[in-house]
């Protein structure tokens, strides 16, 4: 994992409002929670949103001011990159609501997620669900927004704000120039919903011809270089 200083590069931490962050901490107890950004202000300090629990007492000896933290978040698109920061907490604020304050970060450390860079594109797709027993195969209508000869990000509207894709295999679908509909198959590696907005990481199940083949076709020549 190498190290990049924040004064050096200041736009690795530019997640938005309501982003999960994993907070690790080992002392007093070992601990893993999921918390979401509320902001930041850059060089000061990061605010998260305290954890909500019925008993006030849970996270008494853990969540005090000075406790050290480690933080991990993904950034998804094209980077594909995993993040992670040393930080204590500075304070815990009551009102209007429960919040963390906690250190900026002096540096992050970054590690690539992805054997491949995506290449970022606006390619209207859809993706197949296979069906059991004798019900018809799901199909969701949605937009590649990066892609690479190893996999793709594929966004989709929906009303619901609790609809995922489950972890399975399916087929990617597109429009080849030459071909018509090419069925690619895949496996979704996972999946979040954002205000109705679902994005879904997918990887290619391909033996190395289709896709590459099918990219060239599109001149998306970057991704299987």
């Amino acid at each position: 994992m190498s190290a990049t200083p924040i004064e050096e590069n200041t736009q690795l931490f530019e997640l938005q409002p309501g982003k999960y962050l994993d907070l690790q901490i080992n002392n007093p107890v070992p601990l893993r929670l999921k918390l979401p950004l509320i902001g930041y202000e850059l060089g000061k300090y990061i605010i998260l949103k305290h954890p909500r629990s019925t008993n006030k007492s849970e996270y008494k000896d853990v969540l005090v001011e000075g406790n050290v933290l480690i933080i991990r978040y993904l950034m998804e698109g094209n980077k594909g990159e995993c993040f992670a920061f040393r930080s204590t907490i500075k304070s815990v604020s009551q009102f209007p609501e429960k919040m963390l304050f906690i250190e900026y970060p002096k540096k992050i450390e970054n590690r690539q997620l992805r054997t491949q860079q995506r290449t970022s594109i606006h390619l209207p797709a859809l993706i197949m669900l296979e069906a059991s027993n004798d019900d018809k195969a799901t199909q969701i209508n949605g937009i590649i927004g990066d892609i690479s000869s190893k996999g793709c990000g594929f966004t989709f509207k929906t009303k619901s704000a609790n609809a995922k894709v489950n972890k399975r295999d399916i087929f990617v679908c597109l429009q080849s120039p030459t071909d018509g509909e090419v069925k690619i198959p895949a496996r979704v590696c996972n999946s979040r919903n954002e205000k109705g907005t679902v994005s879904v990481g997918i990887q290619f199940i391909d033996e190395g011809k289709l896709v590459p083949r099918l990219l060239s076709e599109l001149f998306i020549e970057t991704a299987i270089n």
